[in-house]
Protein backbone atom coordinates (compact mmCIF):
# COMPACT_ATOMS: atom_id res chain seq x y z
CA UNK A 1 0.00 0.00 0.00
CA UNK A 2 1.19 3.22 -0.63
CA UNK A 3 1.15 6.16 1.67
CA UNK A 4 -1.17 9.62 1.12
CA UNK A 5 1.19 12.21 1.71
CA UNK A 6 -0.51 14.66 3.72
CA UNK A 7 -2.22 17.39 1.68
CA UNK A 8 -3.21 19.56 4.37
CA UNK A 9 -6.78 20.82 5.10
CA UNK A 10 -8.44 21.73 2.55
CA UNK A 11 -10.95 25.42 2.10
CA UNK A 12 -14.22 26.20 0.38
CA UNK A 13 -13.03 27.92 -2.96
CA UNK A 14 -12.93 31.57 -2.49
CA UNK A 15 -10.86 34.64 -4.24
CA UNK A 16 -8.75 34.77 -1.06
CA UNK A 17 -7.84 30.79 -1.95
CA UNK A 18 -7.31 31.13 -6.22
CA UNK A 19 -4.90 34.42 -5.08
CA UNK A 20 -3.15 31.78 -2.49
CA UNK A 21 -2.44 28.86 -5.29
CA UNK A 22 -1.59 30.59 -8.10
CA UNK A 23 0.54 33.07 -6.06
CA UNK A 24 2.56 29.37 -6.36
CA UNK A 25 2.56 29.18 -9.65
CA UNK A 26 5.32 31.40 -11.88
CA UNK A 27 4.07 33.23 -15.19
CA UNK A 28 5.30 35.30 -17.12
CA UNK A 29 4.92 38.71 -17.29
CA UNK A 30 3.53 41.21 -19.98
CA UNK A 31 2.34 44.94 -20.39
CA UNK A 32 -0.71 45.56 -22.41
CA UNK A 33 -1.76 48.77 -23.88
CA UNK A 34 -4.10 50.10 -25.75
CA UNK A 35 -4.75 53.99 -27.20
CA UNK A 36 -7.55 54.83 -25.33
CA UNK A 37 -10.16 58.15 -25.65
CA UNK A 38 -7.70 59.90 -22.89
CA UNK A 39 -4.37 58.74 -24.27
CA UNK A 40 -2.18 55.46 -23.63
CA UNK A 41 -3.34 53.14 -21.72
CA UNK A 42 -1.96 49.74 -19.94
CA UNK A 43 -1.17 46.96 -17.19
CA UNK A 44 0.44 44.38 -16.45
CA UNK A 45 -0.36 40.69 -17.33
CA UNK A 46 0.19 37.63 -15.87
CA UNK A 47 -2.71 35.84 -18.00
CA UNK A 48 -1.24 36.22 -21.30
CA UNK A 49 -1.77 33.03 -23.65
CA UNK A 50 -0.79 31.71 -27.18
CA UNK A 51 -4.62 30.48 -27.72
CA UNK A 52 -3.58 29.69 -31.67
CA UNK A 53 -1.02 29.03 -34.16
CA UNK A 54 -3.81 29.39 -37.21
CA UNK A 55 -4.65 32.03 -37.01
CA UNK A 56 -2.12 33.38 -34.92
CA UNK A 57 -4.18 34.27 -31.69
CA UNK A 58 -3.28 35.33 -27.85
CA UNK A 59 -5.87 35.89 -24.79
CA UNK A 60 -5.37 38.05 -21.48
CA UNK A 61 -8.08 38.88 -18.86
CA UNK A 62 -8.27 42.02 -17.69
CA UNK A 63 -10.64 42.84 -14.44
CA UNK A 64 -13.81 45.26 -15.85
CA UNK A 65 -12.98 47.53 -12.35
CA UNK A 66 -9.42 47.95 -13.88
CA UNK A 67 -8.59 51.43 -15.44
CA UNK A 68 -7.51 50.55 -18.23
CA UNK A 69 -10.89 48.80 -18.98
CA UNK A 70 -12.19 51.30 -20.54
CA UNK A 71 -9.75 51.62 -23.11
CA UNK A 72 -9.46 47.94 -23.80
CA UNK A 73 -13.17 48.25 -24.33
CA UNK A 74 -12.98 50.24 -26.74
CA UNK A 75 -9.85 49.75 -28.85
CA UNK A 76 -9.03 48.16 -31.99
CA UNK A 77 -6.07 47.04 -31.58
CA UNK A 78 -3.78 46.51 -28.54
CA UNK A 79 0.29 45.76 -27.92
CA UNK A 80 1.55 43.00 -26.22
CA UNK A 81 4.95 43.44 -24.40
CA UNK A 82 6.89 40.47 -23.08
CA UNK A 83 9.21 42.15 -20.28
CA UNK A 84 12.71 40.99 -19.56
CA UNK A 85 13.98 40.31 -16.63
CA UNK A 86 15.58 43.88 -15.80
CA UNK A 87 12.25 45.30 -16.23
CA UNK A 88 10.82 44.81 -12.79
CA UNK A 89 10.44 48.10 -11.81
CA UNK A 90 7.86 49.01 -15.43
CA UNK A 91 6.10 45.75 -14.40
CA UNK A 92 5.60 47.58 -11.27
CA UNK A 93 4.59 50.75 -12.64
CA UNK A 94 2.16 49.36 -14.78
CA UNK A 95 0.79 47.57 -12.13
CA UNK A 96 0.22 50.39 -9.52
CA UNK A 97 -3.37 51.73 -9.77
CA UNK A 98 -3.24 55.98 -10.03
CA UNK A 99 0.35 55.93 -11.46
CA UNK A 100 1.71 57.99 -14.51
CA UNK A 101 2.58 54.43 -16.32
CA UNK A 102 3.56 56.37 -19.50
CA UNK A 103 5.33 59.60 -18.02
CA UNK A 104 8.96 59.29 -17.33
CA UNK A 105 11.33 56.98 -17.16
CA UNK A 106 8.38 54.83 -19.20
CA UNK A 107 10.34 54.96 -22.51
CA UNK A 108 7.72 54.50 -25.36
CA UNK A 109 6.79 55.36 -29.04
CA UNK A 110 3.22 55.24 -30.89
CA UNK A 111 3.38 52.35 -33.09
CA UNK A 112 1.82 50.39 -36.30
CA UNK A 113 -2.29 51.08 -35.53
CA UNK A 114 -2.12 53.71 -33.04
CA UNK A 115 -0.74 51.49 -30.21
CA UNK A 116 1.12 52.73 -27.49
CA UNK A 117 4.46 50.58 -28.10
CA UNK A 118 6.96 50.48 -25.37
CA UNK A 119 11.15 50.07 -25.39
CA UNK A 120 14.01 47.60 -23.79
CA UNK A 121 11.10 44.57 -24.35
CA UNK A 122 12.29 40.84 -24.75
CA UNK A 123 9.54 41.28 -27.87
CA UNK A 124 6.46 42.97 -28.55
CA UNK A 125 3.02 42.33 -30.76
CA UNK A 126 0.24 44.44 -32.40
CA UNK A 127 -2.84 42.92 -32.10
CA UNK A 128 -6.64 43.24 -33.76
CA UNK A 129 -9.42 42.28 -30.89
CA UNK A 130 -11.15 39.86 -32.35
CA UNK A 131 -13.52 39.11 -29.31
CA UNK A 132 -14.19 39.67 -25.94
CA UNK A 133 -15.59 37.11 -23.50
CA UNK A 134 -17.68 37.77 -20.15
CA UNK A 135 -15.46 35.58 -17.26
CA UNK A 136 -17.06 36.73 -13.58
CA UNK A 137 -15.90 40.13 -12.93
CA UNK A 138 -12.98 40.04 -15.80
CA UNK A 139 -12.99 39.86 -19.69
CA UNK A 140 -10.76 37.38 -21.77
CA UNK A 141 -9.80 39.30 -24.83
CA UNK A 142 -8.92 37.23 -28.20
CA UNK A 143 -6.39 39.19 -30.68
CA UNK A 144 -5.05 38.57 -33.77
CA UNK A 145 -1.52 39.04 -34.13
CA UNK A 146 -0.59 41.44 -36.68
CA UNK A 147 2.89 42.01 -36.64
CA UNK A 148 5.34 42.11 -33.84
CA UNK A 149 9.39 42.33 -32.91
CA UNK A 150 10.44 39.42 -31.17
CA UNK A 151 14.32 40.20 -31.06
CA UNK A 152 14.97 41.69 -27.89
CA UNK A 153 17.86 40.52 -25.94
CA UNK A 154 17.48 39.29 -22.16
CA UNK A 155 15.74 36.54 -20.35
CA UNK A 156 12.49 37.09 -19.35
CA UNK A 157 9.94 38.72 -15.96
CA UNK A 158 8.17 36.25 -13.41
CA UNK A 159 5.62 36.59 -11.31
CA UNK A 160 5.80 34.31 -8.31
CA UNK A 161 4.82 34.65 -4.15
CA UNK A 162 3.45 38.01 -5.00
CA UNK A 163 7.42 39.08 -6.54
CA UNK A 164 8.85 40.01 -10.00
CA UNK A 165 11.77 37.34 -10.24
CA UNK A 166 14.33 36.50 -12.83
CA UNK A 167 15.19 33.13 -13.79
CA UNK A 168 17.29 30.86 -12.29
CA UNK A 169 19.50 28.15 -14.19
Amino acid sequence: MTATPDLGTPRLASPDLLRATFRRHAAGVAVITARGADGPAGFTATSLTSVSAEPPLVSFGIGTGASSWPAIAEAGHVGVHILGEHQGDLAATFARSGADRFGPPTAWRDGPEGVPVLDGVLAWLVCRIVGRVPAGDHRIVLAEVVLGDPSGAGRPLLYHQGRFNGLRD
